[in-house]
């Protein structure tokens, strides 16, 4: 008889490792659905444990959304350096 596979938790993958261009879209769906959830979670605040049963995970994942958000800015931020450095200055006839 087939054992019963039981799916996992989504575990937070390092910016390097998780590169959004080469990820199918379910699994980018499945992980903002998992950093979703743990922001719910926080929002939820009373009687959470963090330091044991779904507490700990549900932390990992509210860390990568943190540090996903931040690289997220970071590359923004760049996007908006290049286009106003190939801006016309204000004031000037192009």
């Amino acid at each position: 008889m087939a054992t019963k596979t039981i799916a996992r938790p989504r575990t937070p993958v390092s910016p390097e490792a998780n590169a959004q261009d080469t990820q199918h879209p379910a699994d980018l769906l499945e992980n903002t659905l998992s950093q979703l959830e743990a922001l719910l979670w926080v929002c939820h605040g009373e009687d959470v444990d963090w330091c044991s049963g779904e507490g700990p995970r549900q932390l990992d994942n509210l860390l990568w959304l943190a540090a996903d958000m931040a690289r997220r800015a970071g590359e923004l931020f760049q996007l908006n350096e290049k286009a106003r450095r190939h801006a016309p200055e204000a004031g000037t006839v192009a």
